[in-house]
């Protein structure tokens, strides 16, 4: 196991019901480093994913990294996070969307909106707290 998933396993290890499917919520953690975050831009602390970069093709671009961005939302439905929380994260890839198709601006606009990072955020937030209810 990577630096990575132990430090992941080690943030949601308390955070997560038992039954909820840890290698799920890994896949859905490492889809979103590799949209979001899976470059560091030299000189600064900033990270940016192939988002951006996919959104440099017009129309295309922003059509397959959405594509993507449904598997996280996808992933989450299987796993039982509630029907607001979906909405939530469906709103957020759209703005995502949205936002990256316009001309120029939407690669830095793609740069900063982590829609996928925080629709895992609130997946895990979701299932953690289903305990609870």
């Amino acid at each position: 196991m990577s630096d990575l998933e132990d430090a992941f396993d080690a943030e949601i290890r308390g955070e997560l019901p038992p039954t909820v499917d840890r290698a799920a919520v890994r896949r859905m953690a490492a889809v979103a480093t590799l949209l979001d975050e899976s470059v560091e831009i030299p000189g600064t602390d900033y990270r940016v994913g192939i988002d951006p970069l996919l959104g440099v093709v017009p129309g295309a671009g922003d059509a397959v990294a959405a594509g993507v961005s449904l598997y996280i939302v996808l992933e989450s439905a299987r796993l039982g996070v509630s029907y607001g929380t979906l909405l939530a994260m469906l709103a957020n890839v759209s703005v995502d969307a949205v936002g990256g198709s316009v001309p120029v601006l939407g690669a830095l606009f793609d740069a900063v909106w982590k829609a996928n990072k925080w629709n895992v955020e609130l997946a895990v937030e979701d299932l953690a707290g289903a305990t609870e209810r």
